[in-house]
């Protein structure tokens, strides 16, 4: 992959997710117009108290959304690969890096029923949400997955550096079974409340 440009964020970066963003500071609004003018991508990593991250998500901006008078841009991103940063990098107003391609073990996919409970899960999730239902690929959900429903930042990283299907999966599946019994349990207590009744938490 070679160097690339960094955009650290405390947000995290899936492939295939789009995500809107806000350029404001100068020398990340020279780096968009950078990636704009050479059709480049940029690298999104996470950044928090924790320091920055070595694994992050190449980004591509698929639009430019508003330009404003003093420059500052709005823009929408796709996630593309993912990287590992080899070393830091220099010379430049932004942060950069050398990187290399994080690629997954090919080999090893969840079984059916690990799969199988984790699209249950998922289901669950969107209806306790009352959201539209959108069936990910099959073959490779858990990226689709984590676009859709919001984990957090460090449960979002951690899938994002696991590098087989079948990990991801194994571990998405118990937090969208949480999410979903949260949800559930929010809605049961909206409606309890309205007629005085009780609910029980989830897990009590």
């Amino acid at each position: 992959m070679g160097e690339i440009g960094l955009f650290p964020l405390p947000i995290v970066l899936v492939p295939g997710e789009q995500i809107p963003l806000h350029i404001f500071e100068p020398r990340y609004r020279e780096l968009i117009g950078e990636c704009l003018e050479l059709d480049s991508p940029f690298g999104l990593v996470l950044a928090d108290d924790d320091g920055m991250r070595e694994v992050g998500t190449q980004a591509a901006v698929i639009d430019v959304l508003d330009r404003f008078p003093d420059g500052r841009l709005n823009v929408l991103v796709e996630g593309h690969e993912r990287f590992r940063i080899v070393a830091e990098t220099g010379g430049r107003p932004f942060a950069t890096a050398e990187v290399e391609e994080l690629e997954d073990d090919d080999d090893d996919e969840p079984s059916e029923e690990e799969l199988a409970r984790c699209l249950t899960a998922y289901r669950r999730v969107v209806e306790a949400a009352e959201a539209d239902f959108d069936e990910p690929d099959p073959g490779a959900p858990s990226f689709a997955i984590a676009s859709r429903i919001d984990l957090g930042p460090p449960a979002k990283q951690d899938l994002l550096e696991r590098v087989s299907e079948r990990e991801r999966v194994v571990r998405l599946t118990p937090l969208l079974e949480r999410a979903a019994d949260a949800l559930a349990w929010e809605r049961e207590s909206r409606e309890r409340a309205a007629t005085n009744g009780r609910v029980e938490p989830p897990g009590s």
